[in-house]
């Protein structure tokens, strides 16, 4: 049997997005309250019934929250353009060495806007 997890993280950070166009809101200061999610997919281990422990999901990614939360994120190596299709691929080439399965990853910068990234 196959199943995909999904565990939500939340962090508050200010960016400036250097390469809009002339006059464009983003290129000044701002901040979001960004949501991201972690999609794992597996095979379900019969004894425990789990494809694996929520907890090592966040001993993943909690590390790389504390880089960013309440933070200047284009002071962050690797986030000097911290657009959300950016963002997906810096946290998805942190990510995946240590968690096999790793099927998707989904930053929300607003309640409605989001990037869905999947390692291509």
């Amino acid at each position: 049997m196959k199943a995909r997890l999904a565990k939500d993280f939340f962090f508050e950070s200010a960016q400036t997005l250097p390469n809009v166009p002339a006059g464009h809101k983003c290129g000044g200061m701002h901040g979001h309250s960004f949501k991201l999610e972690i999609i794992i997919e597996g095979e379900v281990d019969a004894e425990t019934g789990w494809v694996y422990d929520h907890s090592r999901i966040s001993r993943a990614v909690e590390p790389l929250l504390e880089l960013l939360d309440h933070k200047y994120l284009n002071e962050v190596p690797g986030l000097e353009n911290p657009t959300i299709e950016l963002m997906a691929a810096w946290f998805w080439d942190r990510v995946t060495p240590h968690l096999p399965g790793l099927a998707e990853i989904i930053i929300h910068e607003t309640p409605t806007a989001r990037c869905i990234y999947r390692g291509e």
